[in-house]
């Protein structure tokens, strides 16, 4: 178990709102976790037991088809949090949590939860506007989706991705977030040779620029197409 840290409880937008002394009161009742890249954080039937804040790295909520496949349902940051849903209702979510990095996550239990909500006003709005927040993102991933057009899936993908991880530049915007073919192939429901063949065209044509560390850089021409 991690020592808490005041400061990285303040980057968790459930509890953004809150005071030191109200930080410090939640800070005792969580668990504080240190998971390495890769690791899983929570399983499919440990989802309405436990919630997760990312207090520092990234994390990505997956499902496993029939035949194994893993497709990403959604990528979440510093500040983000998963598992509010299931605490709520009872029910278990069909998704796995792991860590894209190292990372430093708050584990919530149903029993911590509750009590939270019912003594503190700010923790309930904040909640709602997440709430909200993922019926929105819930909607973008339906719209993607519909798209029959592999390379129209990849831009809408990369258009909802900029939302959150996008960074200006004077070349353009840089998507700062490392993605390999196969996890964007994941996350727009296509293959990973599909979405070679979309990115290599776009390249060769000076769209966009894959960077070493896999981040994307896009150029100020492709933005204004998208």
């Amino acid at each position: 178990m991690e020592k808490f840290d005041l400061e990285l409880l303040k980057k968790v937008r459930l509890f953004n709102s809150l005071t030191a002394e109200e930080s410090q009161d939640i800070g005792r009742k969580i668990i504080i976790k240190r998971v390495q890249k890769n690791e899983v954080i929570l399983y499919e039937e440990d989802t309405n037991k436990f919630m997760y804040e990312i207090l520092d790295g990234r994390i990505k909520v997956v499902q496993y088809t029939e035949d194994g496949k893993e497709i990403i349902i959604a990528i979440h940051n510093s500040g983000d949090s998963f598992g509010e849903i299931s605490l709520i209702d009872g029910k278990t979510t069909t998704a796995a949590v792991l860590a894209l990095e190292d990372s430093t996550v708050a584990i919530i239990s149903k029993e911590v939860f509750y009590p939270l909500l019912y003594s503190n006003k700010k923790v309930l709005d904040n909640l709602l506007k997440m709430l909200c927040s993922r019926t929105r993102e819930n909607i973008d991933n339906i719209k993607i989706l519909n798209f029959n057009n592999a390379s129209q899936r990849v831009k809408m993908l990369l258009i909802k991705l900029l939302q959150e991880h996008g960074e200006e530049t004077p070349k353009g915007i840089l998507l700062d977030i490392r993605l390999t073919h196969q996890d964007v192939a994941n996350m727009a429901g296509l293959t990973r040779e599909t979405v070679t063949r979309v990115i290599d065209l776009w390249q060769k044509n000076g769209d966009i620029t894959v960077l070493k560390n896999r981040s994307i850089l896009l150029s100020p021409e492709f933005l204004e197409e998208m």
